[in-house]
C-alpha cells in the first residue's frame, strides 16, 4: 500500500517538478541520513518547501493557506499545548462557531488529528501550510505566549527577578529574529495604558505587529537592559546602549534607545547592517549619468565628494558603497561617525564622543597625523570641520562627507556659509550628490495604473499619462503593501569649469543650477519620474516628495527661462 509520501512523489513526477534522477538521488541520501524523502528533496534544493506543500494540498484535497497573507493571532497558542503543536506541526489559525481552522504539515496523519482535536476540545478543519513559515509562527507564538503568562504570574515588584527566565528571553529573541526576517531597520516597542505596541519599520514605513501583552513590557525592557549593559534600576531618564546578536550565522549590531513615558519606557532599536549588505556601486540604482562619474570620482587620489539629503535618505549607504569599492590593503581609510553604523574590515572607524572631547573636528585633526589616504567624515556640521575637511582634500587626501541640503546645488551656498575661500571650494570639491529613497513597486503584484486615474500633484502629469505607470495591488510577498524594498533617486552636480567660474563670481544657486543643467545635470525629480516609467516605483511614492520636487522643478524652469 502506498503511503502519502509515495503519492506526493508520484504527483510531482507527473507534473514535471521532479525527475526520476532527482528521486533516486534523494532516496539514496534519505537512506544514508535517516531523513524523510520529501524533507531530503527540499534540503537538496530541488524544490522549495512551499511547492512541496502546495503539491501535498493537491493530492490530499485540503486547502493550501499562505500564512504570509494572514495576520494570525498569536494568543491562539493558548488553545493548543506547545508539545503537540511542535510535534505535529500544527497551529490554530482561528475559531468560528466552534470549528477551529488549524494549519498543519500533514492532515493525513490521523494520530496528529486526534491529538489536536482532543487537546482543543472542538471540531477542527485542517489546512496545509508551508513548513518554514509554520514552524516560525509556532516558535514566535509560544515564545510570546510564555512571556505573557510569566508576566501575568509575576507580581509587579518582582518583575526584575523574572527577566532572565526563558519565556522573556525567548520573546525578545523572537522579536529580533522576526524583525530581521521582515527586513526591518528599526523595532519600536511602545507601552500604552492597556496595550503594548510592537512595530517594525520596513522600507521606511512603520508596520504594526502582533507582540506580547502589556504585562510583559517590564520584563522585555529589563532583558534588553541586560543585553545592552544598562542600569537596571534606572527608569526615569533616557538611556542609550548597544548589543550584538547572531541571526542565521551573521552578527547583527543593535542600537538601543530607552525613553521614559507616562506609561513606561519606550523602546526603539536600530538594526545595523553588516558589511556583507554593502554591494557594488552598481547596486545603488544610479542612472548612468550619475553612476559612471561617481565610479570615476571615488578612485581619484584626492578631492572631496559630498552627499546631501535629510536623515534616512540613504547617504550612509552611498558613501559606504564607495568605501567598499576602494577598500584595499594598499589604502589607509579612516572614518569618524556619529554613530558607526556599518563595520568594514581594514577600515579604522572612530565614533564621536563629545563627553571626552572627541568631535568631528578634533578627530579630523588627529586623522591627518595617521597617514590617511581616504577620510570619511560622517557630517560637516560646523565651519571648523568644513575647513579641516577641505584642507585635507587639498593636501592629497580623498574626503567623503555629508551635508543637510535639499539638492546638490545647495551644497555650494552651505559651504560659503562656513566662510570657506571660494578658490578652496573649487579646488577641493569634485562633485555633490543629492538623494532620496522611495519604495520599490512589488514585482509580484504591480499592475498598470487604470485609465482615468488622477495623478498626484506637483509632478506635471495628466490623466492620460497614468497608464504608463504601475501600482501595487498588495500580495503576500510585499505584506499587502504593494511595495518591497527601496531605491534611490539622485542628482549629481559636477564641478565643471563653467560651474567653478560661477562659484568664483558668487553666482546664485539658480544660476549654478541653470549652468549645470545646460551641461547635462538631470534634476532629481526627473530621475524619479524615469524610474517610475521603468516601473521600478510608483508616482504615488514620488508624490510624497512633492514639496522637494516642486521646488526643484520651479528652480529648473526658472533656470531655463
Amino acid at each position: 500500500m502506498l503511503d502519502s509520501n509515495s503519492f506526493l512523489i508520484r504527483s510531482l513526477l507527473q507534473d514535471g517538478f521532479l525527475s526520476q534522477a532527482d528521486v533516486e538521488r534523494a532516496a539514496e541520501l534519505a537512506r544514508s541520513s535517516g531523513k524523510d524523502l520529501a524533507e531530503t528533496i527540499v534540503s537538496m534544493g530541488v524544490l522549495s518547501s512551499r511547492v512541496l506543500a502546495i503539491a501535498r494540498a493537491k493530492i490530499t484535497e485540503y486547502p493550501f493557506v499562505d500564512l504570509a497573507a494572514y495576520s494570525v493571532d498569536i494568543t491562539n497558542a493558548t488553545m493548543l499545548p506547545r508539545g503537540i503543536a511542535e510535534r505535529h506541526g500544527a497551529f490554530p489559525l482561528f475559531v468560528l462557531d466552534g470549528l477551529a481552522t488549524v494549519a498543519m504539515l500533514d492532515p493525513l496523519n490521523l494520530q496528529a488529528l486526534d491529538q489536536v482535536r482532543n487537546a482543543m476540545a472542538c471540531d477542527i478543519d485542517p489546512v496545509i501550510c508551508d513548513p518554514e513559515p509554520l514552524h516560525g509562527l509556532i516558535a514566535r507564538a509560544y515564545s510570546m505566549s510564555s512571556a505573557m503568562q510569566e508576566a501575568d504570574a509575576a507580581p509587579a515588584a518582582e518583575a526584575e527577578l523574572t527577566t532572565g527566565e526563558e519565556p522573556i528571553v525567548a520573546a525578545v529573541n523572537q522579536i529580533l529574529a522576526s524583525a530581521m526576517e521582515a527586513g526591518s531597520s528599526d523595532i519600536h516597542i511602545g507601552p500604552d495604558e492597556h496595550d503594548l505596541h510592537l512595530r517594525y519599520r520596513v522600507d521606511g514605513v512603520l508596520l504594526e505587529q502582533q507582540g506580547p501583552a502589556r504585562a510583559a513590557h517590564q520584563g522585555i525592557v529589563q532583558r534588553l537592559k541586560v543585553m545592552a549593559k544598562l542600569d537596571l534600576t534606572q527608569a526615569r531618564k533616557p538611556q542609550d546602549g548597544k548589543f550584538r546578536f547572531t541571526h542565521r550565522g551573521q552578527y547583527v549590531d543593535v542600537r538601543l534607545s530607552l525613553v521614559p513615558t507616562i506609561h513606561g519606557e519606550n523602546v526603539v532599536m536600530r538594526l545595523l547592517r553588516s558589511a556583507s549588505a554593502i554591494g557594488p556601486i552598481s547596486s545603488l540604482g544610479m542612472a548612468p549619468d550619475v553612476e559612471q562619474p561617481y565610479e570615476e570620482f571615488v578612485r581619484r587620489p584626492h578631492g572631496m565628494i559630498l552627499v546631501t539629503g535629510p536623515t534616512g535618505s540613504g547617504k550612509t549607504t552611498t558613501l559606504y558603497t564607495a568605501l567598499n569599492a576602494i577598500n584595499t590593503s594598499d589604502r589607509n581609510i579612516l572614518t569618524i561617525e556619529d554613530p558607526v553604523e556599518i563595520r568594514l574590515p581594514l577600515v579604522r572607524q572612530v565614533q564621536v564622543n563629545p563627553e571626552v572631547g572627541l568631535t568631528f573636528a578634533s578627530a579630523l585633526r588627529s586623522f591627518l597625523r595617521q597617514d590617511p589616504d581616504v577620510i570619511l567624515v560622517g557630517e560637516i556640521r560646523d565651519a571648523e570641520t568644513a575647513r579641516i575637511a577641505v584642507q585635507a582634500s587639498l593636501t592629497g587626501h580623498l574626503v567623503f562627507s555629508t551635508l543637510h541640503t535639499n539638492d546638490a546645488v545647495g551644497a555650494i551656498p552651505r559651504l560659503r556659509d562656513f566662510e570657506l575661500p571660494l578658490f578652496a571650494i573649487n579646488a577641493a570639491l569634485l562633485c555633490t550628490i543629492a538623494q532620496r529613497l522611495v519604495r520599490r513597486a512589488c514585482e509580484q503584484c504591480a499592475v498598470p495604473e487604470r485609465a482615468g486615474t488622477a495623478p498626484p500633484g506637483g509632478l506635471g502629469l495628466s490623466v492620460d499619462d497614468m497608464p504608463g505607470f504601475v501600482c501595487g495591488t498588495g500580495c503576500a510577498s510585499c505584506r499587502s503593501t504593494g511595495y518591497r524594498g527601496r531605491l534611490g533617486v539622485y542628482e549629481m552636480l559636477r564641478m565643471t569649469p563653467r560651474v567653478q567660474q560661477l562659484v568664483e563670481t558668487m553666482a546664485t544657486a539658480a544660476e549654478i543650477r541653470a549652468a549645470a543643467e545646460s551641461e547635462g545635470m538631470r534634476p532629481m525629480w526627473r530621475d524619479g519620474l524615469e524610474k517610475a516609467r521603468r516601473r521600478l516605483t510608483t508616482v504615488w511614492e514620488l508624490g510624497k516628495l512633492r514639496p522637494i520636487f516642486e521646488e526643484e522643478k520651479r528652480a529648473s524652469l526658472r533656470s531655463a527661462a
